[in-house]
C-alpha cells in the first residue's frame, strides 16, 4: 500500500484561528475561476487579506496549495513516488497497482469521489486542465525521462480518467467489479504504448 500523505500543513498564526481557512476558500475559487496558470500566491493573498508570505506559510508552493484546495485526502506525489523510481519499463503496471490501492481503499474513496466530480464537472473543468495535468500528471513523464511528455501525459491521464469515470462515478460493469489484478493486465498495455511506445 503506497504512503499517504497529504500536502504539509503549516501551523497557524496565533490569534487569527480563521486565516488558514480563509486563505485555502479564496485559492479554491481562484483554482476554479482561472486554472492553475492564472492563480498566483499574491492573488490569493490579496483575497484573503493577508500577506503572501503567510501564504507559503500555511502551504509552502503553489503546487501544495492547490493540491490542498482540492481537499484530497493523500499527496498523490507520495504516491507516484515509486512509479518513478522504478523508470519507465513497467511503469504503467507499477502506477495502476498504486492507484489502484489508493481508489479501492473504502476509507478514501468517498473523498475521492467528490474531488473526481468536481474536477470533472463542466464548472471545474479547469481545476484538471489547468491544474491536475500539469501539477501531478505531466511531472510524472518528465521525471520518467521519456520523450515528448507534452504528448504521452495528456494520452495517459485520457484512460486514467476513463478509467475513473467508468469503474468508480458510474460504476459500469463488469468494470466496476473487476478485479484489481484484471484492470491492471487490461490497461497496462495501453498505458505503456503511450508512455514509452511509438506515437503517430
Amino acid at each position: 500500500m503506497p504512503a499517504r500523505a497529504r500536502p504539509a500543513s503549516r501551523g497557524r498564526r496565533p490569534g487569527a484561528p480563521d486565516t488558514r481557512a480563509a486563505v485555502l476558500k479564496a485559492a479554491q475559487a481562484s483554482f476554479a475561476e482561472k486554472g492553475f496558470r492564472g492563480t498566483t500566491i499574491r492573488a490569493v493573498a490579496t483575497a484573503a487579506g493577508v500577506d503572501p508570505a503567510l501564504v507559503h506559510h500555511y502551504f509552502g508552493t503553489k503546487d501544495d496549495l492547490f493540491l490542498a484546495a482540492l481537499d484530497i485526502p493523500i499527496d498523490p506525489r507520495v504516491v507516484v513516488a515509486p512509479v518513478v523510481a522504478g523508470g519507465p519499463d513497467g511503469a504503467a503496471e507499477r502506477f495502476l497497482t498504486a492507484f489502484l490501492s489508493v481508489w479501492d481503499d473504502p476509507e478514501l474513496r468517498p473523498s475521492l469521489l467528490a474531488v473526481a466530480r468536481a474536477v470533472m464537472d463542466p464548472a471545474g473543468h479547469r481545476l484538471l486542465s489547468d491544474g491536475f495535468l500539469p501539477v501531478v500528471i505531466e511531472p510524472i513523464g518528465l521525471a520518467l525521462g521519456i520523450d515528448r511528455p507534452e504528448h504521452r501525459m495528456p494520452l495517459v491521464a485520457s484512460q486514467v480518467i476513463g478509467l475513473i469515470l467508468m469503474r468508480y462515478v458510474l460504476q459500469v460493469e463488469p468494470l466496476a467489479s473487476m478485479p484489481g489484478d484484471l484492470v491492471v493486465a487490461t490497461y497496462a498495455p495501453t498505458i505503456q504504448r503511450y508512455l514509452t511506445g511509438p506515437l503517430p
